[in-house]
């Protein structure tokens, strides 16, 4: 073969290959947003399944929490989203899922998730298999218990209401100056539970979401006072508007916060950012009448039905679902396994402290205090327009907008107009 030929061939044949390699090539693209470090530890188990299948390409796109609830709906409603990503609206943003039930083992699925899958799911008659909750959290307070200790003023029983918590938070800041006596996230997930505590039903016997009656009344006006008289820190629920997130983790990691309520997720982050800056603590979620319920919740990873490698995203989910990789994952991020396996056999938290270790444990003991209505509410398909509703009506009574009365009559209206829009 003439020299300039078979150089000539040799360059054609290798640019075939190279087309051949880029177009097998799959990039999978994955949102991801976590309080800790579990979008990292994540992908040091999503490196392997690189490994295991040469040419997929994972790349993550780590992102605010915000930007999950409010960028992510609007791209895949333009069908602009990613393949996967990790996400707290579990079923209502249902519509949008590749359903891996096709590609995976449903029988190691339901075994090892069980009622988890059904918050993924769209309602009772669907069995799909949609989402690998990977951070099952509860709601709940911590306490300054540095700042209890230096006031003098004894840490209220386990079994103690909110007015009892609200008392002792008001003495111990004032008493050691500290700015601000309790909090609570700006989120209607959080509020949930304490109304829940207070007897709240939230569904009417035939199982509608009704929102608004008398017991989650009662919290609410409790909680619009305590912003007014100063015992809740107001920025947090009254310096944004509409729906937008607010928590309040940095004023307690600041030591400006003696009472905070958030949730399981924050531990790696209070274990990390306080130190040995003051001793805190996890306590259990006040009592109401009906009982002395946190919400559970979490976030699990989703793949959408868009994605133009259905099967690879499938088989990574499936990856991190398996037990070996989802207890590396749940000890790397110090969360509350979902998994029933490696629920069983427990979890030993790779370098977390004492602190966090009895954190966990403290929180992992609060699951059976969760009361049914509030496992229902997390998985109904339309909470997050119910959590909405309760963010924006609550904020305007707290800035004075509203009245109690008129913003929970806003509300029902509001949810009548959601459920009308949603078809339900």
């Amino acid at each position: 073969m003439n020299r300039k030929l078979e150089l000539a061939s040799g360059a054609v044949l290798a640019s075939l290959m190279l087309g051949v390699g880029a177009a097998s090539a799959e990039e999978i693209r994955l949102m991801c947003s976590s309080d800790g470090n579990e979008c990292e530890a994540a992908m040091e188990i999503i490196q392997r399944f690189e490994a295991d299948n040469p040419g997929v390409k994972v790349v993550m796109d780590k992102v605010p929490y915000k930007a999950i609830l409010e960028n992510l709906p609007v791209q895949l409603a333009a069908g602009t989203g990613p393949d996967i990503a990790k996400v707290t609206d579990l079923g209502g943003l249902n519509e949008y899922y590749l359903d891996l039930a096709p590609y995976v083992d449903r029988d190691y699925w339901e075994t090892s998730f069980g009622d988890t899958l059904n918050w993924y799911r769209s309602g009772p008659d669907d069995d799909g298999i949609y989402g690998m909750h990977s951070q099952l959290t509860i709601t709940g307070p911590y306490i300054n218990k540095t700042l209890f200790e230096q006031a003098g003023v004894e840490i209220p029983a386990a079994d103690a209401d909110w007015d009892t918590w609200a008392e002792a938070a008001r003495q111990v800041a004032e008493a050691t100056q500290t700015p601000f006596p309790m909090a609570m996230d700006r989120s209607g997930h959080r509020i949930a539970g304490p109304a829940i505590s207070y007897g709240a039903k939230l569904f009417n016997e035939n199982g509608d979401p009704i929102l608004v009656d008398d017991a989650f009344t009662e919290y609410v006006n409790k909680f619009v006072g305590w912003h007014n008289d100063g015992t809740m820190a107001r920025d947090v629920w009254g310096a944004s508007g509409g729906t937008s997130y607010q928590d309040a983790a940095q004023e307690f990691i600041n030591g400006e916060l003696v009472y905070y309520f958030s949730g399981s997720w924050q531990v790696q982050r209070m274990d990390s950012s306080i130190g040995d800056a003051f001793d805190w603590e996890v306590v259990g979620s006040p009592c109401g009448a009906a009982g002395c319920s946190g919400m559970p919740g979490g976030a699990g990873f989703v793949g959408f039905k868009d994605t133009k490698h259905p099967e690879t995203v499938a088989k990574l989910i499936d990856y991190l679902a398996q037990e070996d990789n989802y207890t590396e994952l749940t000890a790397k991020s110090l969360n509350i396994p979902a998994h029933s396996g490696v629920a069983a056999k427990g979890v030993t938290y790779i370098d977390a402290s004492q602190k966090a270790n009895d954190a966990l444990n403290a929180w992992g003991a609060q699951v059976a205090k969760i009361l049914p209505v509030a496992f229902k509410y997390q998985g109904y398909k339309n909470n997050r327009a119910m959590f909405n509703i309760t963010l924006s009506r609550v904020s305007q009574a707290i800035v004075g907008e509203l009245s109690v009365e008129d913003a929970m009559d806003r509300a029902k209206e509001d949810l009548a107009t959601a459920l009308a829009e949603a078809g339900k």
